[in-house]
C-alpha cells in the first residue's frame, strides 16, 4: 500500500509541475512582448530623429522594458531548474511505485 501513497505524492508533483509550466508560458508571453515593445521604441525614437541615432540608454522607458526583460529572463531560468527537479522527482517516484507495486506483487505470489 505504499506505493499509493507515493503515487500520491507524484501527482501532487505532476500538478506543481503543471502550474509552474502555465508560469513559464505567462513569462515567456511577457518576455515577447517587451521585445516587441522595445524593439517598436527603438524604431519610434531612431525614426523621428533624422538621420540620427538615438542612444537608447538614456530613454527612461526603454531603459525600464530592459529591466522588465533582464527579470524575466532570470525568472524563465528559474522556472526552467524548478521544473527540471520536479521531473526528475517524478521519475524518481514514479520507479519506486513500479518497485513498489512489483515487489508487493512477488509477495503475494510467494505467500500464495
Amino acid at each position: 500500500m505504499t506505493f499509493l501513497a507515493i503515487d500520491s505524492q507524484k501527482s501532487l508533483l505532476t500538478l506543481q509541475k503543471s502550474q509552474l509550466q502555465f508560469e513559464q508560458t505567462l513569462v515567456m508571453n511577457q518576455a515577447n512582448w517587451i521585445m516587441q515593445e522595445m524593439s517598436a521604441r527603438s524604431e519610434e525614437l531612431n525614426g523621428s530623429t533624422s538621420g540620427t541615432s538615438v542612444d537608447l540608454d538614456q530613454d527612461p522607458y526603454y531603459v525600464m522594458l530592459q529591466q522588465q526583460e533582464e527579470y524575466l529572463t532570470t525568472r524563465q531560468d528559474a522556472l526552467d531548474s524548478q521544473i527540471s527537479l520536479l521531473d526528475n522527482e517524478i521519475s524518481s517516484m514514479k520507479t519506486m511505485v513500479q518497485n513498489n507495486i512489483k515487489s508487493s506483487c512477488g509477495l503475494n505470489l510467494i505467500g500464495g
